[in-house]
């Protein structure tokens, strides 16, 4: 499994993920670590068939006390379905996730790890010195979904939005934007069912200073080709399984 850092001063992100040792019938995906200080969060941590390589990569950089919380977008197997198994390594860890979805999450198993649910309207969660916000990103593309943003950082975790499906062995960052349309535009059309809900979106995301936006699936967006996807984002027809 991949290991990359991309953020490293006063804290530090990491990325893991295009597994060679994947199945190919399993959607690959992108997992994030957040260090501030002596804790760490995870995010999306993933699907339960990648547990073992997340934790081991994980355990390159942080001890496993040092993992204090994970945060699920939303309730989709290939973020969270792996909680059985942190929830034996981390019994005092605590999971930020939408509080719709908390009675779904439960069944992939969560006896120790605290449940804290994220009201509709975001929220913050504290990491040591660091205070990341939660961003509403409802119907995008769960009924309950939120993204995280860090201001001291300016990287966007944007779940779903901006992903792309791509084989393991692609490169991490998007190289020319324009190319790379082809590769997010039937997902989005697909998956994003609400014209609402996008431009609500966009429109709270356009307020942040953002460096980097770091989706789940797919390639990695840097400076300029974050306002690039939002205006592409923005002009791009969803919800086509249904029409008028």
């Amino acid at each position: 499994m991949l290991s990359k850092k991309l953020y490293d001063e006063k804290h530090q992100w990491y990325v893991f993920g295009r597994d060679p040792d994947k199945p190919d019938s399993i959607i690959d995906t992108n997992q994030f670590m957040i260090v501030s200080g002596d804790r760490a969060i995870l995010l999306d941590p993933g699907g339960i068939e990648l547990f073992s390589a997340m934790l081991a990569s994980c355990l390159k950089h942080v001890s496993v006390d040092q993992i204090t919380d994970l945060f699920a977008s939303h309730q989709d197997p290939d973020i969270i379905s792996s909680l059985g198994m942190w929830d034996q390594v981390l019994p005092k860890a605590r999971l930020h996730s939408p509080w719709l979805w908390e009675g779904f999450i439960r069944h992939f198993g969560m006896e120790k790890i605290e449940y804290v649910p994220i009201q509709d309207n975001g929220g913050s969660i504290k990491l040591g010195d660091l205070d990341l916000t939660i961003i509403p990103a409802h119907y995008l593309h769960s009924s309950g979904n939120h993204h995280l943003y860090d201001p001291i950082g300016k990287i966007l975790f944007s779940g779903d939005v901006g992903a792309s499906l791509e084989a393991p062995g692609s490169p991490l960052f998007v190289d020319n934007f324009e190319s790379h349309i082809d590769k997010m535009k039937y997902f989005h059309q697909r998956w994003m069912p609400s014209e609402n809900a996008k431009m609500d979106w966009i429109n709270r995301v356009r307020q942040l200073d953002i460096d980097m936006m770091v989706p789940q699936h797919g390639r990695l967006f840097k400076g300029n080709q974050v306002t690039q996807f939002l205006d592409w984002f923005q002009e791009l027809e969803v919800g086509i399984a249904i029409k008028n």
